[in-house]
């Protein structure tokens, strides 16, 4: 089965927040194409930023889930779902990058997780295309058809073996 694979930098934000409960919350901010050669939780920007390259993830592309790509790529914000699993100090590491809508919307069931859709960059957008533009194969929707119900295969039958249950005993 055709797969294509892509290798990601994930750019996260942190956001501080004026609650008691947390001081801060993690978010997935922007996908760039490719690894830069930036280490691992680098600020990015001026001093005292927000923004930190959080490392790569690979994207992975399989040839049965075209559709789904090509659903994403038509619509008016072609994105990538990033997951953010939360760890108990206060940090996050990166946990998965997607390409299918779908698989995103399910990512986001997790309790422990952030999942933010971001904006696809023209560069991966091109590499899905070609993918989809490859490895696509049209099937055709087969409504299936049920088999009538026999009403008679419900009905009470007599019993096997001998008298009804307290019928007189």
């Amino acid at each position: 089965m055709p797969e294509l694979r892509l290798e990601i930098g994930v750019v996260v934000m942190r956001r501080k927040l004026a609650s008691a409960w947390a001081d801060a919350c993690w978010c997935p901010h922007a996908v760039l194409p490719g690894v830069p050669a930036v280490e691992i939780w680098s600020p990015l920007g001026p001093a005292g930023t927000a923004l930190f390259y959080a490392g790569a993830l690979p994207l992975v592309l399989h040839a049965p889930e075209t559709p789904h790509y090509r659903d994403n790529l038509a619509s008016a914000r072609p994105s990538l779902w990033v997951a953010l699993q939360l760890l108990p100090d206060g940090g996050c590491r990166l946990a998965r990058v997607t390409a299918d809508p779908y698989e995103g919307e399910a990512l986001t069931e997790g309790v422990d997780s952030i999942v933010e859709a971001v904006a696809m960059p023209p560069a991966i957008e091109a590499e899905i295309t070609a993918f989809c533009s490859a490895f696509h194969v049209e099937r055709p929707f087969l409504k299936r058809t049920r088999d009538r119900a026999d009403p008679e295969s419900l009905a009470r039958g007599p019993l096997r073996g001998g008298t009804a249950r307290g019928a007189g005993s």
